[in-house]
């Protein structure tokens, strides 16, 4: 929301802020979010941006999600968010314009990026046009908690028991055989995978 065509302030969030109770979410010493807490999230994984965007308001922030390129454009007519997490790849656009964007309307925001499996040089590309980090999805709340709010501008400590190279891996190949309607050919070739390979993939639990 914006007022006489400005971008909301620290003060005007603070009512919303107070009014829900909201508290620091993690060590006082070296977290804090502020008391702007608006978080734009821009992920065309409906599942995923639901989950994510019910975790981070339980966290703390004022959560504003948009699943497309052109939601995204809608909801930064009127919010400026201190906050944003980017999903790089969207079926409408790229992520890099939605940082690109953020950016020019308020160069201090504080912008985490998420990428699939693959897609690290974007995410490298991302980080030199201003977002501050960068995750692997699928990101864990806590991770990009951490990434989002950690103080004086530091990098966050690396988490206790993050997920295995095989893990991330699998995560990976769910997420699309579940994009792919759960069929296993179609899988196989966007992943560029044989079928049989995948098919033992998908008979195996989950790595640790």
């Amino acid at each position: 929301m914006r007022r006489a065509g400005k971008c909301l302030t620290q003060n005007d969030f603070a009512t919303y802020y107070h009014s829900r109770g909201l508290t620091t979410m993690l060590d006082v010493n070296n977290y804090k979010i502020d008391k702007d807490n608006s978080l734009l999230i821009l992920d065309d994984d409906e599942p995923f941006l639901k989950r994510l965007s019910a975790a981070m308001e339980k966290r703390g922030f004022n959560v504003f999600p948009a699943n497309s390129m052109s939601e995204f454009s809608r909801i930064v007519k009127d919010v400026c968010p201190n906050y944003a997490i980017i999903d790089l790849r969207l079926n409408d656009g790229t992520g890099l314009d939605a940082v690109e964007s953020i950016r020019t309307t308020k160069p201090d925001s504080k912008i985490i990026v998420l990428t699939g499996y693959g897609a690290i040089a974007t995410a490298v590309a991302a980080v030199k046009i201003g977002a501050i980090d960068y995750l692997s999805k699928p990101a864990d709340a806590n991770d990009i908690l951490k990434a989002l709010v950690f103080s004086n501008q530091s990098k966050p400590p690396p988490p206790v028991n993050p997920m295995s190279a095989d893990r991330v891996k699998w995560e990976h190949i769910q997420r699309v055989f579940e994009l792919c309607n759960r069929n296993v050919s179609e899988t196989a070739r966007r992943l560029s995978m044989h079928r049989r390979t995948l098919q033992r993939i998908l008979a195996k639990r989950s790595p640790k």
